[in-house]
């Protein structure tokens, strides 16, 4: 998210009516027999690089709103579970799922007073989340098997990359490669942000052009955390502050726009984007659901008109798994409690969220 848009200090709407929290148990829970069948048995034709348990599937369920101001975006882990999307992971693409059973809300980790640092709104909080989260992506993505994140607001990909990352180094000896799928490139310093929010802001700290050394806000990101700018790739960028761009231009960083995808399409997009990464490095592929044109998802913070498809937004998750090279998805920023009252948008963000999950694991190309 960029975080000088205006639509970030509007009037939010009526918080969500379901609260996030532990995932209820179903007849469809890990000890079905009807899903046990399936343990070991991925569908994926795709044979992984860099997974030594390709069948299993690391779940971070996050709650968590605090990197911009928009209640709502908490409850969306919440709202994708109950939709089925993780009995499906399980039952349909056989997946052995592990953390599953819970959706995080890290209050624990919220303190009473967090004034702003260098612009920064909440900086205290998104720092001690997503060290916590970083550790949760770590935890599983060390015993080699892929890791999903589902957010919660872009900033918790301070977390989930830096989790990754680190756990790639040890696992590797390499770096990975980042595919950012969204219509802002949330590279923004605090000084350059006009908003302060910090969902604007996690690769700039994520590629080190931003850093601080207080360890209680993001002092704790270590080079092993890091990803170098030469190996981030964006696609489907629509709305980029002019600080934003400068950054872009200066580091040389390799961005498709709409309008690329438009000259191009999103099959040649995805070629050139792959091309740059190369073969041989892991793919972390976070994706903003306002990647996509607000016809396929109404319902998150900050819907920009003119993106991308949800058929364009399947095909670029089909085709990072289809390089064997994945190791970890975020999906995030879907905020259910945006849509009106007796709307379908929350719904039909929340499905096409779903659909994206299941490509980027999958699902097309068995």
């Amino acid at each position: 998210m960029s975080p000088s848009r205006v639509s970030d200090h509007a009037e939010s709407a009526a918080p969500p009516s379901k609260t996030p929290g532990t995932v209820p148990s179903t007849p469809t829970s890990l000890t079905s027999s009807n899903s046990s069948k399936y343990f070991g048995m991925n569908t994926s034709m795709i044979e992984s690089k860099f997974l030594t348990h390709p069948e299993e599937l690391g779940v971070v369920a996050v709650g968590f709103s605090g990197g911009q101001c928009k209640p709502g975006v908490d409850a969306a882990p919440s709202a994708l579970i109950e939709s089925g999307l993780l009995t499906q992971l399980r039952e349909e693409l056989g997946y052995k799922l592990h953390g599953d059973d819970t959706v995080h809300l890290y209050t624990d980790l919220v303190p009473k007073e967090d004034p702003p640092h260098r612009n920064m709104k909440n900086p205290r909080a998104v720092s001690a989340v997503t060290k916590r989260i970083a550790e949760q992506v770590y935890s599983h993505a060390k015993e080699g098997r892929l890791v999903l994140t589902l957010g919660g607001d872009h900033s918790i990909a301070i977390g989930t990359i830096g989790g990754t990352a680190k756990a790639i180094r040890e696992r590797l000896g390499r770096e990975m490669a980042v595919i950012w799928v969204d219509a802002h490139t949330d590279i923004n310093s605090p000084e350059t942000s006009g908003s302060g929010n910090i969902h604007g802001m996690p690769v700039s700290f994520l590629t080190g052009l931003s850093s601080e050394d207080d360890e209680s806000i993001f002092g704790w990101l270590r080079p092993d955390n890091m990803i170098s700018v030469k190996k981030l790739v964006y696609i489907g960028l629509r709305d980029v502050d002019a600080p934003e761009k400068r950054i872009l231009r200066q580091h040389g960083i390799k961005a498709f726009s709409m309008f690329d995808i438009d000259r191009h399409g999103i099959g040649r997009v995805m070629e050139m984007a792959l091309g740059h990464i190369g073969s041989d490095t892991p793919i972390h592929l976070s994706f903003d659901v306002d990647a996509l044109d607000p016809m396929w998802a109404p319902s998150t913070g900050t819907p920009v008109r003119g993106g991308l498809t949800l058929r364009e937004g399947d095909y670029i998750c089909e085709c990072v798994h289809e390089t064997g090279s994945l190791v970890a998805v975020d999906l995030v920023e879907v905020n259910p409690s945006l849509a009106p009252a007796n709307d379908i948008g929350a719904h039909e963000t929340v499905r096409a969220g779903c659909s994206l999950v299941r490509c980027a694991l999958g699902e097309s190309l068995l």
